[in-house]
């Protein structure tokens, strides 16, 4: 009962959400070009082992951070999970994940490979400084890349729209803890710019995502990206009002659709 205890909590602070999202995205991805079955799992174990890697890495370097303001759903801060078992589970998943690009050739390694060094710096401290932003925009940037590298080419349009995804969804996942992480110390782009102003320049990254992805999809989903984002800040003006933060996830979630609906192939 203890070690499901243990790997339960081990799971939790690896960040399973966004791991298996970014997955999923990159398995899509492999669909889209082709890829058999085998290699469509490998391409996600693959990135699946640097997420998890990357996940593991910022809650053991955050932990006496976490700790100090009682964030919840931190297990190596609440003592549920050893610092030594997270650090262990960081040293195997991260060469794992080198390991598992290899089939794919060098460039797609070397892709994935700076995508996780990018990642690991952020955990490792770029996260508190003016620059937070570069790390999601080089590694999200980067997936389109690393699974297009094994196949075909780089795609030059989906690596932009990536990159612009990702550095909005470092606003985005920024928002709810503002307050928390400035109490200990950490001020990204995010917290120097504020809720509001965060708020908005999400919402501008994931319109031009949406502009990019259109020029290879439809140019109709542009004007009402346009609509839900305009709606969103619109009424979402009042303190405390949640419903620009929607807008912007709704329209991100549209563009990851698009993203993945639109191919490699196509750009």
């Amino acid at each position: 009962m203890r070690h499901f205890a243990t790997a339960s909590s081990l799971l939790r602070a690896s960040h399973p959400g966004p791991a298996l999202a970014v997955t999923a995205i990159a398995a899509g991805l492999a669909v889209t070009i082709g890829r058999d079955a085998g290699g469509v799992l490998l391409t996600a174990a693959a990135v699946l082992a640097g997420q998890l890697s990357v996940g593991w890495l910022n809650d053991l370097v955050d932990a006496d951070r976490d700790a100090r303001v009682r964030r919840r759903g931190k297990p190596v801060a609440a003592g549920e999970v050893s610092r030594r078992s997270v650090l262990i589970a960081v040293l195997m998943s991260a060469p794992a994940a080198v390991v598992l690009s290899l089939p794919f050739g060098v460039a797609a390694t070397a892709a994935h490979f700076v995508a996780l060094v990018s990642a690991w710096a952020y955990d490792l401290g770029l996260k508190a400084g003016p620059l937070s932003v570069l790390p999601y925009a080089l590694s999200f940037g980067l997936l389109p890349a690393f699974v297009a590298l094994g196949g075909t080419g780089p795609p030059v349009r989906l690596m932009l729209a990536a990159a612009l995804l990702g550095s909005a969804a470092h606003f985005v996942n920024a928002l709810p803890d503002l307050a928390d992480d400035a109490a200990t110390g950490v001020r990204g782009l995010p917290h120097r710019l504020g809720a509001a102003k965060s708020t908005a320049v999400a919402a501008c990254l994931v319109l031009a995502a949406s502009a990019v992805l259109a020029g290879v999809s439809s140019w109709v989903v542009l004007p009402l990206a346009a609509a839900v984002l305009g709606a969103g800040l619109l009424l979402g003006r009042r303190p405390g009002s949640r419903i620009a933060f929607h807008a912007v996830v709704l329209v991100a979630l549209l563009d990851v659709a698009m993203l993945l609906s639109t191919g490699i192939q196509s750009s």
